[in-house]
């Protein structure tokens, strides 16, 4: 089978899908190939930090006025993605006191708004937060759902004609007379092989544009650098807290839904699927919070994973990953390698995309000779049906549509109050028989249970929905609960074990689920990301 595209994009996170967004709405025929689902590589596995920049504005300048720039854009273009939590940067009794002033000399200097507030303000603004805090400032950091970010780009770029496929993978980029001209890719799920041809190709593969880039002769370095975090099983802050000192490991507290997440730990590994999480780094986390918040090992943590930093360097020089730089490139194969019709766009943040996005497109247009401006720092990103897209996202928002009649029917997530509408209108719209697809929608199996109460009900809708065969339905609940343990099993002891306990009693004592015998329908080495 063939396609035929103008400009095909390699990579499904923010990035390719900024990219995407971006080409569409200046016009061009545009495509998009995704291994797995949408945002399940890096985009999917980090924090939730939407950056104020003042966390480099000591160290890389540059890249914290980049973050501020594009901060303020993206609240203006995606508000319905963003909680507006602000932040504060705290320096605790573990920091150095001469800090403070060359981080508040170095925002103001990079043009980051941050203000220095008294503790005591600081603890009725956050009274659980460490006592012994010496200095504080306000900063306007704020937290993002990176799914919501990404299906309003999907839901743009299609409206201007752009065409996604996810679960395709690319096995080998075509190419001709030093030319690349398109893609072999795989549907992964069907077996299916197909070919897509295309003017231009973008590797927008993130940690993995380094074996994208091979397919054509290139040599791109990427440092795969590994961050862990851990999700604990309550909100304990509304602000997003980030320790007011040199970025270390531990150093960041994200208020997400109703839980919070600490990261993270930096480590440079070999290969961009390593995502084992180590007994230290889960030990990191919380000695790290306990510095934040001195009860903080009083909570529970619900989970732990990890994902890879695409860093970029062109001569890799040491192993201290937070030493390279958190800036972008965009590489054009033909002046660097002498292959045409292919470029690559490496490192960045979450929080540029967009700004990466529009130097990506802008290279595109010079090398297709073509005048054709970005506008997407004008244009306001569609929101799911029945949400406001100019409004920031709150964390009660689905209670208050609950209480006013919005939000109505069985609940079947009693944790993140989703109900049976909502997955049957996700199961409607999908060609997929995969729980976490719903997951990353809705966040079902997102809360303090981790899915121990949810997952039957929905495989049971799925089942009813889809009319598929008892076998169908067992793999799909099968791969759901294997990729919630695997993120339960590094923070396995005291209610966290007790929980597993029970929820081990419910699918194995109740439900026979380890006497199925079924094989997964998914790769064993998917991992379940984010909460």
């Amino acid at each position: 089978m063939k396609k035929q595209t103008e400009v095909l994009v390699i990579g499904g996170g923010i990035t390719g899908l900024g990219i995407l967004f971006d080409l569409a709405q200046r016009g061009f025929k545009a495509m998009l190939v995704e291994r797995d689902d949408l945002s399940t590589g890096t985009s999917g596995r980090f924090h939730g930090l939407l950056h104020s920049g003042g966390r480099y504005a000591v160290k890389d300048p540059h890249t914290a006025r980049e973050c501020y720039e594009e901060n303020t854009i993206l609240r203006r273009v995606i508000p319905h993605a963003i909680e507006d939590t602000g932040g504060l940067f705290v320096l605790t009794p573990d920091d150095d006191p001469a800090y403070g002033d060359r981080f508040a000399a170095a925002c103001q200097s990079a043009g980051i708004p941050v203000e220095e507030i008294d503790i005591a303000k600081m603890l009725r603004r956050e009274p659980l937060l460490n006592p012994g805090i010496t200095r504080a400032f306000t900063a306007p950091d704020a937290s993002v759902d990176t799914w919501d970010a990404c299906h309003a780009l999907v839901r743009g770029a299609e409206e201007y004609g752009a065409e996604v496929l996810t679960y395709h993978k690319v096995t080998d980029l075509l190419t001709r007379q030093n030319k690349v001209t398109g893609a072999a890719v795989k549907n992964i799920l069907t077996g299916e092989n197909l070919t897509i041809e295309a003017d231009m190709v973008i590797n927008a593969a993130g940690a993995w544009a380094g074996q994208i880039a091979r397919m054509a002769g290139c040599e791109v370095k990427i440092v795969p650098g590994k961050g862990a975090m851990v999700a604990m099983n309550y909100r304990m802050v509304n602000t997003l807290i980030n320790r007011c000192h040199v970025p270390g490991d531990g150093d960041i507290l994200v208020p997400v839904g109703s839980v919070a997440v600490i990261g993270t730990t930096s480590i440079q590994v070999s290969e961009p699927d390593d995502l084992r999480i180590e007994d230290w780094e889960v030990q990191r986390m919380l000695d790290e919070g306990e510095k934040l918040i001195p009860s903080f090992k009083q909570f529970r943590p619900l989970r732990a994973w990890a994902g890879v930093r695409p860093l970029y360097q062109e001569t890799v020089a040491g192993s201290d990953t937070r030493d390279v730089t958190r800036g972008h490139q965009v590489l054009d194969h033909a002046a660097r390698d002498g292959v045409e019709g292919f470029v690559s766009i490496v490192g960045g943040k979450w929080t540029t995309y967009r700004l990466m996005a529009q130097d990506t497109v802008d290279a595109v247009c010079r090398k297709l000779n073509t005048n054709r401006p970005c506008r997407t720092a004008d244009t306001l990103l569609p929101a799911e049906t029945g949400l406001n897209a100019q409004r920031y996202y709150h964390v009660n928002e689905r209670l208050r549509q609950r209480e006013h009649g919005e939000l109505s029917g069985q609940l079947i997530c009693e944790c993140e109050l989703v109900t049976r509408q909502q997955i049957e209108e996700k199961l409607a719209d999908s060609d997929t028989l995969i729980l976490n697809d719903l997951r990353r929608d809705l966040r079902v199996g997102m809360g303090p249970c981790q899915g121990g109460f949810c997952s039957y009900r929905v495989a049971g809708i799925m089942h009813r929905m889809k009319q598929i065969n008892p076998q169908q339905t067992n793999r799909a609940l099968s791969d759901f609960i294997q990729s919630r343990w695997k993120g339960v099993r590094p923070v396995l002891w005291g209610q966290g074990a007790r929980q597993m306990q029970l929820d081990e009693g419910i699918y194995f004592g109740l439900l026979g689920l380890d006497k199925l015998g079924s094989k997964r329908s998914v790769p064993s080495s998917w991992q379940g990301e984010g909460e």
